[in-house]
C-alpha cells in the first residue's frame, strides 16, 4: 500500500469511476455526432411543450391540444414530470439546458454500471465490460425521458444486488421499503416504471426457481421467504405506480399500447437490431456471454441471474430499444463470469502463454483495484462536465456542440414559409410533425407525431397510406382538411404531388418541400426558395424501391 503521501497524491488523479463517468462524454462527442445524436428526432420539442402547458395550466393534461386530426381524443402525457423538468430547462438555458441533463443522466447512468459491475469483478475487468455496454446503449442515446429508465433500472438493480448479498438496509430504511417510494417518482417521470417491476419479480422467481431445484431441504424455507419479501416488494411498487394523475387507466393504456403489433412492424426503435449496425459486434459479444453465463450460474444455483439474462435478453432481440436495459442487466453478470474464468486460466493445461499472460493480466488489475480504491477528489470529472457546459453555452459552439435541430434533416427554413400562410392544416411525417410543434405551437396545429399511442394503429395506418402513395391518399387528406403539405424531398409522396394537379409546389430549400393545394394557390405565382440545379431530384423522389421504405418508418415516444 503507497504511503500517505503517494496517497494524498493519488487523491488528485482521476480513478476508473472517473472514466466510466466521462465515457458517455467522449463517446458522444468523439466517435458520435454530439448533440445532433441526442437530438435526432423531435420529440423532445413537443415533451418540452407538454410541460409548458403543464406549467401554464397547473395541470396535467387528458386530452390532446397539438393535433387537427384528432383534436381533443384522449391523451396520456405518461411523462408528464420530465416534461415539467425539460420545460423548465428550456426556459432558463433553452435547449442547451435539456442536452445538458440528458448528458448527466447519461454518465450518472454509466458511472452507476460501472460501480455495480466492480463488485463482481477487478476494477479492470469492469471498467472494459462497462465501456462495451455503454457503446452498445448508445443505439438509443436520446435527449427523452426513457434517459430517466436508464437510470432508475441500474440503481434498482443495485439495490436488489446488496439485498441478494444479505446488505438488506440503506442506514436503517430497507431497500425492499425503498422501491416501491422510488417508484411512484419513476412512474410519473416515464412509463418504463415495469422494468423495476420485472426486476423485482425475476429476483423472486429466481428463489423460486432455487426452492424447486435444490437439492438440500434445508436451503428450500430461506429460498421460499426470500421469494415472499421480492414478490410482496414488486406488489409495492405495482400499487406505488397507481399513484399518478392517470391511475390504472394508465396501465391499461400501456398494455393495450405494448401488444398492439403495429409498434413492431412500423417504428423503427420497436424493430430488432439490425446486425449490420455499428455497434451490433458488441451487442453479439455480450449476449454470447450472456448465454454462456446462464449455465454458468445455473450450474452454481444462482437461477436469479439466469433468469435475469434470459428475461432481458428475450426483450433486446425483440426490440432495439430495450438493448440499453439488457446491457445494464447483463454487464455486472457477465463481468462476474468473465473474473472467474480469468482467476482459474493460470492453473488451467493451457499453453504457457496463456497462462503466462493471464497471471500477469490478474496480477496488475490486483495492484490497480488496491489503488483504485483509494478515495479521489474526482477533478477529472468535474473539469469534463465544466468543458461541455463551455462549448456548448458558448457564443459561437463547435458543430458538435450546437443545440439545435440539424437544419439538414429538419424544415427549419421552411418554417418561415409556413408562418406566412393563414391557418394552414399541414400534413407532414411524424418527425417532422413533432418539430412543428416545437416551432409552430399554438399557433399552428399537427396531422401527426411521434406520440404513436395517442393516434392508435387505425390511424397510423391511413398515415402510412398517405406516405406510401396509396389509392386513396387524396380522399384520406381531403378528409381531414389538409391544404398543406410539408415532406422531405427525398419523399415517394413528393413525387406524385408533383404530378398532380391539385397541388402546386410553394417552396423548395433543398432541405423540405411545401405543397398548397391549387385552390389556395389560384392566382398566385409558385415561389420556389431552392436556387440549386435540382438535377435527378424529380426522378429520385418517386423511388418505389424498398430504400425509400425508411420515410415511413418512425420513431416514437419514450
Amino acid at each position: 500500500m503507497e504511503n500517505k503521501g503517494s496517497q494524498f497524491a493519488i487523491r488528485w488523479l482521476p480513478s476508473l469511476a472517473d472514466f466510466a463517468f466521462l465515457m458517455p462524454i467522449v463517446f458522444l462527442f468523439g466517435r458520435l455526432e454530439g448533440v445532433k445524436t441526442l437530438l435526432g428526432d423531435c420529440d423532445t420539442g413537443w415533451h418540452i411543450r407538454t410541460g409548458e402547458w403543464i406549467v401554464t395550466n397547473h395541470l396535467v393534461p387528458t386530452h390532446d391540444m397539438f393535433s387537427f386530426s384528432k383534436p381533443g381524443g384522449v391523451w396520456f402525457a405518461w411523462e408528464w414530470l420530465s416534461d415539467v423538468i425539460f420545460a423548465g430547462l428550456n426556459g432558463m438555458w433553452g435547449l442547451r439546458g435539456v442536452v445538458l441533463l440528458s448528458i448527466l443522466l447519461l454518465c450518472a447512468t454509466i458511472t452507476a454500471l460501472f460501480l455495480v459491475t466492480r463488485r463482481n469483478a477487478n476494477p479492470v475487468t469492469a471498467i472494459v465490460v462497462t465501456i462495451v455496454a455503454a457503446v452498445t446503449s448508445s443505439v438509443h442515446w436520446l435527449a427523452r425521458p426513457h434517459l430517466f429508465t436508464l437510470l432508475f433500472a441500474i440503481l434498482f438493480f443495485a439495490a436488489l444486488e446488496r439485498v441478494r448479498e444479505g446488505q438488506t438496509r440503506w442506514g436503517r430504511v430497507p431497500y425492499l421499503a425503498l422501491l416501491p417510494v422510488a417508484t411512484i417518482l419513476w412512474t410519473n417521470l416515464h412509463g418504463g416504471f415495469f422494468v423495476g417491476i420485472v426486476l423485482v419479480g425475476t429476483h423472486g422467481a429466481g428463489e423460486l426457481a432455487r426452492m424447486a431445484l435444490t437439492a438440500d431441504r434445508e436451503l428450500r424455507g430461506p429460498a421460499w421467504q426470500r421469494a415472499i419479501r421480492y414478490f410482496e416488494c414488486a406488489g409495492a411498487c405495482l400499487a406505488a405506480s397507481l399513484i399518478n394523475p392517470y391511475t390504472y387507466h394508465l396501465h391499461v393504456h400501456l398494455f393495450e399500447y405494448l401488444r398492439d403489433p403495429y409498434a413492431s412492424t412500423h417504428i423503427i426503435e420497436f424493430f430488432s437490431l439490425s446486425f449490420h449496425h455499428p455497434v451490433a459486434i458488441f451487442f453479439e459479444s455480450m449476449l454470447l456471454l450472456s448465454a454462456v453465463a446462464v449455465f454458468w450460474y445455473a450450474r452454481q444455483g444462482r437461477y436469479t441471474e439466469s433468469l435475469l439474462l434470459l428475461v432481458f435478453g428475450h426483450l433486446a432481440l425483440l426490440a432495439a430499444r430495450n438493448i440499453p436495459i439488457f446491457m445494464l442487466v447483463a454487464a455486472p453478470l457477465v463481468a462476474g463470469l468473465v473474473q472467474a474464468w480469468l482467476n482459474r486460466l493460470p492453473e488451467l493445461e493451457l499453453a504457457e502463454w496463456v497462462r503466462r499472460v493471464a497471471a500477469k493480466y490478474n496480477e496488475i488489475a490486483a495492484r490497480t483495484a488496491e489503488t483504485d480504491q483509494i478515495p479521489r477528489f474526482h477533478l477529472v470529472s468535474v473539469l469534463g462536465v465544466a468543458v461541455v457546459v463551455a462549448l456548448l453555452f458558448a457564443p459561437a459552439p463547435p458543430k458538435k456542440f450546437r443545440a439545435e435541430y440539424d437544419p439538414q434533416s429538419h424544415p427549419a427554413k421552411a418554417i418561415e414559409a409556413l408562418k406566412q400562410m393563414r391557418e394552414p392544416r399541414i400534413f407532414t411525417n411524424d418527425v417532422w410533425g413533432g418539430y412543428l410543434i416545437w416551432r409552430l405551437y399554438p399557433s399552428d396545429k399537427v396531422f401527426v407525431d411521434g406520440r404513436s399511442d395517442f393516434y392508435g394503429s387505425a390511424f397510423e395506418e391511413k398515415y402510412i397510406d398517405v406516405l406510401n402513395v396509396k389509392y386513396d391518399w387524396e380522399r384520406i387528406l381531403s378528409g381531414f382538411g389538409v391544404d398543406t403539405i410539408l415532406l422531405p424531398t427525398n419523399a415517394p409522396l413528393a413525387g406524385a404531388l408533383k404530378e398532380s394537379s391539385r397541388w402546386h409546389v410553394v417552396y423548395d430549400d433543398g432541405v423540405a418541400l411545401i405543397f398548397r393545394s391549387t385552390k389556395k394557390t389560384a392566382g398566385k405565382s409558385t415561389s420556389v426558395a431552392y436556387q440549386g440545379s435540382g438535377t435527378g431530384r424529380d426522378r429520385e423522389v418517386t423511388k418505389t424501391q424498398a430504400s425509400d421504405q425508411a420515410i415511413t418508418e418512425k420513431k416514437t415516444k419514450t
